[in-house]
């Protein structure tokens, strides 16, 4: 249902820490010119954990008033209450969204029988395909493929964006139910390898800086043209790695205000970039004529 290059865009503060409409509006229509296929807002990349529920809902409206239809919107609704997630699933229904990004409940380490369960009842109280984000790096537990294929069996789960950096993970999952469910790499560094076995596309961090690049690589991968995706894949993996430098969206929001697109504000509890680290990225951001 979902496929292609899709952007987990940052959402951008003013100095004074407030959501930036403006600025994501051009940022929104960047993206859309240079050929992603998809708009993720309120995803880890737009820092939802920092966003209270009305920020949430607000940056998820602007989001799907400035698309207007020209590419679908998968608004992250994900949160470690079942409840919650369920009411932002229910205003981002209410506002128009195309389908809804639902992360692994965080901090709370739930047993693979309540992560089926809190997304089953995700399902089941909001009629929109959804999709869902296995990240253990940042939730702190891992769905396994066991799950992801009991929850594959759900009509409108029709997704999942794995990020937990295991093609064995990936591959099991599309082998035993790869015809019901979608699996979108999570990871941009693992893309063409996850393609490779199946993968329909990419949620990505860097596509808030080079969507045109990443999109040009994940189409050469839908269109079977490998060789000319590996020899992308390998020339922007430095780029990709770069993104990770330090936590992200600290990296690509540092990228985007290089890029004279934002300004260089994040929310506490994330931090601005080392200095040696910020002299590494520029270097980096140089080689690719970013900046």
């Amino acid at each position: 249902m979902f496929q292609g290059s899709m952007v987990a865009i940052v959402t951008p503060f003013d100095s004074q820490g407030r959501f930036d409409e403006e600025k994501y509006r051009q940022l929104i229509d960047f993206q859309i010119e240079n050929g992603t296929d998809v708009i993720v807002p309120c995803g880890t990349t737009g820092e939802s954990a920092t966003l209270n529920f009305e920020e949430h809902d607000q940056v998820i409206r602007v989001c799907i008033d400035q698309v207007k239809k020209r590419v679908p919107v998968i608004a992250g609704t994900g949160a470690n209450s079942t409840s919650e997630a369920i009411e932002l699933s229910q205003n981002a229904r209410e506002m128009g969204a195309d389908g809804l990004l639902l992360v692994c409940p965080y901090y709370n380490r739930p047993s693979q029988e309540g992560l089926y369960r809190h997304f089953k009842a995700i399902a089941e109280a909001v009629k929109l395909p959804q999709v869902l984000y296995n990240v253990p790096g940042r939730t702190g537990v891992d769905m396994t493929a066991d799950t992801t294929v009991r929850l594959a069996e759900i009509d409108n789960i029709v997704a999942i964006k794995e990020a937990s950096g295991s093609l064995t993970q990936v591959s099991e999952i599309l082998a035993r139910a790869g015809e019901k469910i979608d699996v979108l790499s999570g990871d941009d560094f693992l893309t063409l390898p996850m393609m490779v076995c199946g993968a329909k596309g990419v949620i990505s961090v860097s596509a808030n800086a080079i969507p045109g690049r990443v999109k040009n690589m994940v189409q050469d991968a839908l269109e079977g043209r490998w060789e000319e995706a590996r020899r992308q894949h390998l020339e922007l993996l430095e780029f990709h790695t770069a993104m990770f430098i330090e936590s992200s969206p600290v990296p690509v929001k540092t990228t985007l205000w290089l890029m004279g697109m934002m300004e260089d504000n994040i929310r506490l509890p994330l931090a601005p970039l080392k200095p040696e680290n910020l002299e590494k990225l520029k270097g980096i951001l140089k080689k690719y004529g970013v900046i």
